[in-house]
């Protein structure tokens, strides 16, 4: 996959999204484990403190490829916005079931949440110029 230039904007927002993702994923394996557990659904047929764990090990992963591997940011944007997606299920299944997390303690607080999901998915796509290389081809 070619890469693309991108702007000092686009890498000052891939940079900000990988600590982001970085932060979370350590959070997943300590001082907010339970908070993530909680965003767990019910219907995930895996034990949740597994999924917990994995998936601070992926945001640990993601976070870490943004911002050192350059070389990759098209694939990694597209795997990083794909991860955003694949999660908003859990998303959705905390406000259904009205499970508190994370100072989201209302269904107001947790649609607002949910709003914020496609956000990501953009920001992982524009800041690594992923959306731009598919855009071109």
């Amino acid at each position: 996959m070619e890469l693309h230039q991108t702007s000092k904007a686009q890498t000052i927002g891939r940079i900000i999204l990988g600590l982001i993702l970085l932060t979370a994923g350590i959070g997943h394996l300590s001082w907010a484990r339970v908070e993530f557990l909680a965003q767990v659904p019910d219907w995930v047929p895996l034990n949740g403190d597994l999924v917990v764990i994995l998936s601070g090990i992926v945001e640990i992963s993601m976070g870490l490829s943004l911002i050192f591997w350059s070389s990759q940011r098209v694939r990694v944007g597209w795997l990083v916005a794909l991860f955003f997606v694949l999660v908003f299920p859990g998303n959705v299944s905390q406000l259904i079931t009205h499970t508190n997390a994370f100072g989201l303690n209302s269904d107001l607080l947790r649609g607002i949440r949910l709003l914020f999901q496609p956000v990501l998915v953009i920001w992982a796509l524009w800041s690594t110029g992923a959306w731009a290389a598919w855009r071109k081809k």
